[in-house]
């Protein structure tokens, strides 16, 4: 655990803009490496690009990736009162039990990943405000919010994967998508855990009211966080800021993640270098959110359960990336001709 070292949002966007970039000198050297391992000049494709680019964050032109660690958030939403979902709100609760006994998939694919897990229930018993009405939080809650997530993050992890369980969050991050990058409701709507086209049109009708009560949110990203937001996307994103300050690489999970985290890049470009995607998920408009960040998903398997499921199967990828790179022989060493 870190000393949290923001105590209201203007100084939260100091820390973002103070964050430390990629070590030159390491991508410097893990380009070098990877020119002379034994394999034709990009024969790995984008493995050969994850490698450096984990490198160059972790300060190392050979690292390991080892101690791999799993945050799952957890918050309820006021939003639900508009009947935006197919389940019902304490289902959140439900599944925070479920994570805790081990029966959820994302125990299972954390376990395969080897990967640490981290589960935090964010106030069940005190959701957001119903943000159709006003705003979702205080600059009070959301900052706490933001810092349990920075706190959760464990110093030695050398990878992140931030994941989230809440009712009604595909409606709060369509609200918090639609504030940060404009379009209309639509745009940002999609089924969440499966509602019929009607519960379709109520999500969309949430969102256009969701920015008409909340007029600032679309002049400042934090303030879309605050207004619009849950306390488990606050906390994905502050755990993603912390990661960042302390050179933990990323990957991004699906629609609700990367909403959280598009606040970062919005609020201070280039926020989210350290991140990459780990999938594109079926929920509508995830795709369209990562192509506004510029990130290329690494898997496309059709998943959207949430709980960082998708961000925690691609951990393998990175894995894989890291392993070929620091430990393949290079031509030297294996005593193999380069041409």
């Amino acid at each position: 655990m870190s000393i949290v070292p923001f105590s209201t949002l203007d100084e939260f966007r100091e820390v973002l803009a103070a964050a430390p970039a990629s070590d030159p000198a390491a991508e410097a050297g893990a380009k070098d490496r990877n020119g002379q391992l034994t394999k034709p000049p990009g024969a790995l494709g984008r493995l050969e690009d994850l490698a450096i680019w984990y490198a160059g964050w972790r300060g190392d032109a050979r690292p390991a990736l080892e101690r791999p660690q799993v945050a799952v958030f957890a918050g309820n939403h006021g939003v639900v009162a508009q009947a935006v979902s197919a389940f019902p709100a304490e289902v959140t609760g439900q599944m925070v039990q479920n994570f805790v006994a081990g029966g959820a998939a994302i125990n299972q694919l954390a376990g395969v990943a080897g990967a640490k897990m981290d589960i935090v229930a964010l106030g069940l018993d005190d959701p957001t405000a119903d943000f159709t009405e006003g705003p979702a939080m205080s600059e009070a809650q959301v900052v706490s919010d933001l810092a349990t997530g920075w706190a959760t993050v464990d110093s030695q992890a050398d990878l992140l994967v931030v994941g989230e369980m809440g009712i009604g969050n595909t409606t709060a991050a369509a609200a918090l998508a639609h504030a940060l990058f404009g379009g209309v409701p639509e745009d940002w709507t999609g089924r969440g855990t499966g509602v019929d086209d009607a519960g379709l049109a109520r999500k969309a009708r949430a969102v256009a009211a969701g920015l008409a009560a909340n007029p600032d949110a679309a002049a400042d990203p934090l303030e879309a966080l605050r207004c619009l937001g849950g306390r488990e996307l606050a906390a994905m994103a502050g755990a993603i800021a912390r990661a960042r300050a302390a050179r933990i690489p990323v990957i991004l999970d699906g629609f609700i993640c990367t909403a959280a985290a598009a606040v970062l890049e919005r609020t201070s470009p280039g926020a989210l270098d350290h991140a990459v995607a780990g999938h594109v998920s079926a929920e509508a408009a995830h795709r369209a959110l990562l192509e506004a960040l510029d990130k290329a998903p690494l898997l496309s398997l059709g998943m959207r359960l949430g709980e960082g499921s998708g961000a925690t199967l691609a951990i393998g990828i990175l894995k894989a990336a890291v392993a070929c790179h620091s430990g393949m022989a290079t031509f030297a060493e294996a005593g193999v001709a380069d041409g």
